[in-house]
């Protein structure tokens, strides 16, 4: 059976957009003597929280082996952009921060100049509906292939706004950031 013409559609669009913000960003990535997963790694520390620092966490979010994260962090961590760290509370758990060094090279490359010219050549509401429809779509994914969120804090279990503390897990019953 074949899949509906639209999904294939999906796809073909998703890929060609995906490999065109790759191609844009390896060259900067080369600039700075990085890797895409070394970046990815980097990106992904510079958005998580105190929970969500951690080596392993790194692991599942991007999907790759430990060995190959812990090669990627080591490298991070050698040319300053990222420090280990060990937990006050639980010594065999280690946090991962970004430096400032790390930060600034995460805000020259983020947002995508490449993205950021199409983005500035559409309108607000065609935008905004593009985030929408993506988000929607990432959501459903994950939600069918059982894959972690590893988005901003709302989606998950743990998490829950109250008044007078609005970022909260209910796990720790602590502030998600520092």
């Amino acid at each position: 059976m074949n899949p509906p013409i639209n999904s294939v559609k999906t796809e073909q669009l998703l890929e060609r957009l995906a490999s065109l913000m790759r191609s844009k960003t390896r060259v900067s990535l080369i600039a700075h003597g990085l890797l895409p997963v070394q970046f990815e790694a980097l990106h992904y520390l510079s958005r998580c929280n105190r929970y969500s620092d951690s080596p392993m966490a790194v692991v599942e979010y991007l999907g790759q082996t430990k060995g190959t994260v812990s090669q990627t962090l080591k490298i991070l961590e050698k040319k300053g952009l990222l420090q280990k760290s060990t937990d006050t509370a639980d010594k065999r758990v280690k946090h991962l921060t970004i430096t400032a060094e790390g930060r600034a090279l995460v805000g020259q490359i983020l947002p995508s100049p490449f993205l950021e010219t199409a983005a500035g050549l559409m309108g607000q509401n065609q935008l905004s509906t593009v985030n929408t429809v993506l988000t929607e779509l990432l959501r459903i994914l994950q939600r069918a292939n059982q894959s972690k969120t590893f988005g901003q804090c709302g989606t998950c279990q743990q998490y829950y706004r109250t008044y007078w503390r609005p970022y909260l897990w209910s796990n720790k019953g602590a502030a998600l950031s520092n």
